[in-house]
């Protein structure tokens, strides 16, 4: 079975109340992230494989971007968060951005 991408059913995944305000902000994230649609759909398993290292996606409130940050202290934890989502964005050819001085990478959109 197979979840399709759209905005309800990402910010449900999210976690995030399904309503006008939020339906908008997501809207605006995927009109400013670069073919969006082509790669949402790992989004699903991405959000997966991130609870494994205390991480989360969620939606920037300084960025038009989703965003990935682990919330670990924890050296080791912090190392395979960096390596699980440079093995996914390598993956799925999606360019991601670090946050400078943070645990946080921004989903960019597919590289070209």
């Amino acid at each position: 079975m197979s979840i399709q991408a759209n905005v309800e059913n990402l910010l449900i995944l999210l976690n995030y109340p399904v309503n006008e305000s939020t339906k908008n902000q997501l809207d605006g994230i995927v009109d400013n992230t670069n073919s969006f649609y082509d790669f949402a759909n790992h989004i699903f398993n991405l959000e997966d494989e991130l609870k494994k290292v205390d991480a989360t996606i969620a939606m920037s409130n300084s960025k038009p971007y989703l965003k990935l940050k682990c919330n670990s202290k924890k050296d080791i934890v912090i190392e395979d968060f960096k390596t699980l989502i440079e093995s996914w964005s390598d993956k799925y050819k999606v360019e991601i951005e670090k946050v400078e001085n943070k645990n946080t990478y921004y989903i960019i959109g597919k590289n070209s």
